[in-house]
C-alpha cells in the first residue's frame, strides 16, 4: 500500500500566525484606503525574463500561464483609473522549490500613484514594522555595497574583474560573458551574507538589470535601475520599481528578453500585447513593489524552512 503523507506540513500554531499577518496586512492598507483587487491566476501571456520560469497548460481557448506575479494585470487596472491597489494572493514559478522556495507561493503587490521608489521604501518598512520587530533599517546603493565589502564599483567593473572577485571568495570552474550573472552571483554568494540584522534596503541597481523600472542618472552621472530590494536579516523579502511607463521602451526591453532566452536555450514566450496597449493608454507615474508573504511569516516565527509555514507544500499537494 501506498503510503501517503496526508497532514499538512505546517503546525497550526504556523497557520494561526498566517491568518494574523493577512489580516494585519488588510488593516494596513484599508487605513490607507489602498484597494484590494484580485487578478486572474490564468493569462494569456507571461514574463519575459530570463530569470523566470512559467508554468503553463493547454485549455480549450489555447495556452495560458499560471501567474508569476499579478504585476500586468495590475498595470492594467492602474491604467484604466483603479487608483493605489494591492493584491494578496498566490502566484507560481517553475522549478523553485527549496528551502526558501515553493512552485506556489504568497505574494503582496502593491502600486502607488505619485510614489517614486524612495517614497515607497518608507512604506515598506511601515508595513514590515507593524508585522515585525525591526529595530534597524539601513539603506545602502548597490555600489555602496560592493564597494563597501568588495572594494569595485559594479556599474563600471569589467567581467574580468568580477570573475576573479567570485573565484577569490568561492569556487567557480565556469566562463561566461555576462557581466550580471557575475554580479548576481557576488551579491547572493557573498553580499548578502554579509548584511547586518534588521531591514536593509539596497537601491540603484544596474541600469543592465532594470526589468520593468525606470532609468536614472546618479549622482555619479551613471545610469542606474530606479529599484530596490529589502532583506530582513539577510533573507530577501520583496523588489520594489519606480515603475516604467513608458510603451515603446517596455517593447525594446521584452525583445531584449527574448534575445538573451534564445541564447540560453530557453522558451520564447510572446510578450503581453495587453500589457503594452495598457502602457500606450497611459500608465499614472507610479511606484510598486512585490513582497514574499511566506518569507515573512518565517521571519515572524523565526521558522527555518518554508515548509514550516505552508499547510501543504509542493511534495504534499
Amino acid at each position: 500500500m501506498q503510503q501517503t503523507r496526508w497532514q499538512p506540513a505546517a503546525a497550526l500554531p504556523a497557520l494561526r500566525a498566517r491568518a494574523a499577518v493577512n489580516a494585519a496586512i488588510r488593516a494596513f492598507f484599508a487605513a490607507r484606503e489602498v484597494l484590494e483587487v484580485e487578478v486572474p491566476l490564468l493569462a494569456g501571456a507571461t514574463v519575459t525574463d530570463p530569470q523566470i520560469e512559467s508554468l503553463s497548460l493547454a485549455t480549450t481557448a489555447g495556452q495560458r500561464y499560471l501567474q508569476t506575479s499579478p504585476e500586468f494585470a495590475m498595470k492594467r487596472l492602474l491604467a484604466a483609473g483603479s487608483g493605489p491597489i494591492y493584491c494578496l494572493g498566490k502566484a507560481f514559478r517553475r522549478a523553485e522549490c527549496g528551502r526558501r522556495h515553493n512552485p506556489e507561493f504568497t505574494l503582496l503587490e502593491w502600486y502607488r500613484p505619485g510614489y517614486d521608489d524612495c517614497r515607497l521604501m518608507q512604506e515598506v518598512a511601515q508595513l514590515l514594522g507593524a508585522v515585525l520587530d525591526i529595530d534597524r533599517v539601513e539603506r545602502l546603493s548597490y555600489r555602496d555595497l560592493f564597494q563597501r565589502h568588495l572594494g569595485v564599483d559594479p556599474h563600471t567593473a569589467s567581467v574580468a574583474t568580477l570573475q576573479q572577485l567570485a573565484r577569490r571568495h568561492m569556487e567557480v570552474d565556469w566562463e561566461d560573458g555576462d557581466r550580471d550573472i557575475w554580479l548576481d552571483l557576488l551579491l547572493s554568494h557573498v553580499l548578502e551574507p554579509q548584511l547586518a540584522a534588521g531591514l536593509t534596503f539596497i537601491y540603484d541597481y544596474p541600469a543592465s538589470q532594470a526589468a520593468l523600472a525606470r532609468l536614472q542618472r546618479d549622482d555619479q552621472g551613471q545610469w542606474v535601475a530606479k529599484r530596490f530590494e529589502a532583506y530582513v536579516n539577510g533573507m530577501e523579502l520583496a523588489n520594489g520599481y519606480w515603475e516604467l511607463s513608458d510603451a515603446g521602451e517596455q517593447r525594446q526591453r521584452f525583445a531584449a528578453d527574448l534575445e538573451r532566452r534564445r541564447a540560453r536555450g530557453l522558451p520564447c514566450p510572446q510578450p503581453d500585447q495587453q500589457l503594452l496597449a495598457a502602457l500606450a493608454a497611459g500608465l499614472p507615474d507610479c511606484a510598486g513593489v512585490a513582497l514574499g508573504v511566506d518569507r515573512l511569516i518565517m521571519l515572524k516565527l523565526g521558522a527555518a524552512s518554508i515548509d514550516e509555514v505552508l499547510a501543504f507544500p509542493f511534495d504534499r499537494a
